[in-house]
């Protein structure tokens, strides 16, 4: 290995970043909004469509829509501090569900804790 060839471990944080972590994300909100009652629906509301803006920024140019306004604006918002504040963001919006007594199926909240505490593991680790 080179000096100019990527770390893996910096390989495997954008690619958890871009195709893994708002995928996971979304599909806990959605969750929370079919079987959450009351209050506890509206964060997991937010933040799902927050992970649907962000998959379709994601695959825009895949599919050929990098010059759209929403692709670039998404693309700068995803960009900011180095693509860690809208995870982050996104994550303790979905995190105050937490404080909400109508939420159901709490293993959502294990399983939201277990993969930001990942992420963010993998995040320290590319600074190193």
């Amino acid at each position: 290995m080179s000096i100019f060839d990527p770390s893996p471990i910096l390989l495997a944080y954008i690619f958890v970043q871009r195709f893994v972590f708002f995928e996971v994300l979304g599909l806990l909100a959605l969750l929370r909004v079919i079987v959450g009652r009351g209050a506890a629906r509206l964060p997991a509301a937010v933040t799902l469509a927050i992970c649907v803006a962000v998959i379709a920024a994601s695959l825009a140019p895949a599919l050929g829509l990098q010059g759209h306004p929403f692709y670039r604006q998404m693309a700068s918002i995803m960009a900011y501090q180095g693509g860690v504040a809208l995870p982050l963001f996104a994550s303790a919006l979905f995190a105050t569900s937490l404080l909400l007594g109508d939420r159901r199926w709490r293993w959502i909240d294990g399983a939201h804790l277990i993969g930001l505490l990942a992420f963010v593991l993998l995040w320290i680790a590319t600074k190193f």
